[in-house]
C-alpha cells in the first residue's frame, strides 16, 4: 500500500488568509495521522502576478503554525522541481504523449466568439460549455491556420457520452456526464499551461495519494480524473470541504473580516489558538479542550468533515486565544508580552507582572492598561474608578494611608483598613481598587499590590484623602 501523502498547493499572489490556512491545515493533519507526507508545491504558473516576496512569506507563515512540510520547496524530493514555473518539460512531454494520441487539438476562436456562445447556452438554460466548433478542424486546415498567424489554445477532448465518477470523502459518490463538461484549455494561446492540467500532472508524478481542497474545485475533479486516465496515471483520492463563509453567508473575504497568517501572528495570536479555531471550522471534533498538533491530528477524523458552509466567528477564535494564554508556560508568556510592556514594567517585574494579568488579557496590548495600573507615575482613571473614588468617604482613604507599611501584603493591609474605617465588602474593595490601580475591575489585587512600590500606593492613597477634604 502506497505511503499516504497530502499536499497543499499555493499560488503565491498574495498573504495566505483562513480559508488557505484551513486547507494547509486539514492536508498536516491528515499526514499525521496516517504517518504519511504532507507535500508544498509552489503552482507560479501566473507570471503576472506571483512574486517571490509572497513564497517566502508563506513558507514563514506555515513554519509558524507548525505546518512543517518533510517534501517540496525548501525540502527538497525525488519529484523536484516543486515549483510550476520550473517544470515545463514535464508538462511538454505529457502534452506531446496526449498529442500523439489525438487527444489535444488546437482551438482558433476568439475570446469574443467564446463569450457569445456562452450566453447562447446559458439563454437557453444549458450549461455553459465550449460548443466544439474546432474540434473537427482537418489537419491542414489547422496547419493553415498557424500558419497565418492566427492564435491559438490547445483543448483536450472530453470522452464521448462517458460519466465521470468518483467517491468524494467528504460528499460522497459524484457523478459528471462528459457532455455537461466540454472540451477544455489546458494551453493558453502564450504558452502558459491550464490550472486542470498541470495541477493533475503533478499531484500523480508527484504521489500524493489524497487530496483535500476547497469546494470550489468540486467541477474541476472530473476534468483531471479524465486526463489523468488519458495518460495513465495514478488518480488521487479527492476530498472537498465546505467554504469558509462570514456572517452573512458570504465566502469570506478581506471585507468580511478574513486576517492573513501575518496579521493574526503581529496582533499576537498563538499558533496553538489558531489551529484550534481552524481545525473546528468545518470539522467536528468530540474533544473540546486546546490541543496541540499531535492531539488535533490523532482526533481528526475525514468523515467528520462537514458539507455545510463554515462560518468565521471572530469570538470564537479569540475564545482559543484566550484558552492559549493560560496554557503557555511562564517563559512563552513573558516573551509574548515583552515587547508590548517595553519601557513601562521593569525587566526584574517582568515575571511577575505577567503572571499576575495572565487570566485578564487575550492579546499583549491588553497588559498595557495593567502596567499603567502598577507603574505609572501619573494614574490614568476610568470613569468608573471616578464615580467610585468620589462617592468615597475622605476617612478610609486616611485610614488606607495610616494602614500602610511596607513589606505588606494586600490581605493584612485590607483587614487593617477595615478594622479603622468599618468599611467591607465591595465599599471596602471597591475603593481601594480604584485608588490603587485607576480601575474597578481587573487582576487580583494581592498580585497587583506586591507589585505596586510603597512609595506609589502611599501617593495614590494620599492624593485621594487630599482630593475629597476639598471637595
Amino acid at each position: 500500500m502506497p505511503l499516504l501523502k497530502t499536499r497543499f498547493a499555493p499560488s503565491p499572489t498574495g498573504l495566505i488568509h483562513f480559508g488557505n490556512v484551513r486547507t494547509a491545515l486539514f492536508n498536516v493533519l491528515l499526514a499525521k495521522k496516517e504517518r504519511g507526507v504532507f507535500l508544498l508545491r509552489i503552482e507560479d504558473t501566473d507570471a503576472e502576478r506571483s512574486r517571490e516576496a509572497y513564497i517566502e512569506a508563506l513558507q514563514q507563515d506555515l513554519h509558524w503554525l507548525e505546518l512543517d512540510w518533510q517534501e517540496g520547496e525548501a525540502a527538497g524530493g525525488a519529484a523536484a522541481p516543486y515549483r510550476q514555473s520550473q517544470r515545463s518539460e514535464v508538462y511538454d512531454k505529457y502534452l506531446t504523449q496526449l498529442e500523439a494520441q489525438g487527444k489535444v487539438y488546437p482551438c482558433f476562436c476568439t475570446a469574443l466568439e467564446l463569450e457569445v456562445s456562452r450566453k447562447v447556452q446559458a439563454a437557453a438554460g444549458k450549461p455553459p460549455r465550449y460548443s466544439g466548433k474546432c474540434a473537427h478542424l482537418k489537419a491542414d486546415e489547422a496547419a493553415q491556420k498557424k500558419a497565418d498567424g492566427m492564435p491559438y489554445t490547445l483543448r483536450f477532448r472530453m470522452p464521448k457520452s462517458a460519466v465521470l465518477t468518483f467517491d468524494d470523502v467528504v460528499r460522497g459518490p459524484q457523478k459528471f456526464p462528459s457532455e455537461d463538461i466540454g472540451d477544455f484549455i489546458i494551453r493558453r494561446s502564450d504558452g502558459s499551461f491550464a490550472f486542470f492540467f498541470v495541477n493533475a500532472v503533478d499531484d500523480a508524478l508527484m504521489g500524493v495519494t489524497h487530496v483535500l481542497r476547497g469546494e470550489d474545485h468540486l467541477t474541476n475533479t472530473p476534468r483531471q480524473i479524465a486526463l489523468l486516465q488519458a495518460m495513465e496515471l495514478p488518480i488521487p483520492t479527492y476530498g472537498h470541504i465546505s467554504l469558509i463563509v462570514d456572517a452573512h453567508g458570504a465566502p469570506l473575504s478581506k471585507r468580511g473580516g478574513s486576517l492573513s497568517v501575518q496579521e493574526l501572528r503581529e496582533m499576537g495570536y498563538f499558533p496553538i489558538a489558531v489551529n484550534n479555531y481552524l481545525a473546528r471550522l468545518g470539522h467536528h471534533f468530540v474533544e473540546t479542550e486546546l490541543m496541540d498538533l499531535d492531539a488535533l491530528a490523532a482526533a481528526f477524523d475525514q468523515s467528520h468533515l462537514g458539507r455545510a458552509p463554515a462560518r468565521y466567528d471572530r469570538i470564537q477564535l479569540d475564545y482559543w486565544q484566550a484558552q492559549a494564554v493560560q496554557k503557555i508556560d511562564e517563559a512563552q508568556l513573558i516573551t509574548w508580552l515583552a515587547p508590548a510592556l517595553k519601557g513601562l514594567v521593569p525587566e526584574t517585574n517582568l515575571a511577575d507582572f505577567a503572571c499576575a494579568v495572565r487570566a485578564n488579557i487575550v492579546f499583549p496590548h491588553e497588559a498595557r492598561l495593567w502596567a499603567e495600573a502598577v507603574f505609572a507615575e501619573a494614574l490614568p482613571f476610568s470613569d468608573d474608578a471616578r464615580l467610585v473614588l468620589e462617592s468615597t468617604s475622605s476617612d478610609l482613604f486616611r485610614a488606607a494611608v495610616d494602614a500602610l507599611s511596607e513589606d505588606m501584603d494586600f490581605k493584612t493591609f485590607a483587614n487593617r483598613v477595615k478594622q479603622a474605617s468599618g468599611a467591607a465588602g465591595k465599599g471596602l474593595f471597591l475603593p481601594l481598587r480604584a485608588a490603587l490601580t485607576g480601575q474597578t475591575f481587573g487582576p487580583e489585587m494581592p498580585a497587583l499590590f506586591s507589585l505596586i512600590s510603597y512609595e506609589r500606593a502611599r501617593h495614590r492613597l494620599t492624593q485621594h484623602v487630599l482630593s475629597n477634604e476639598i471637595d
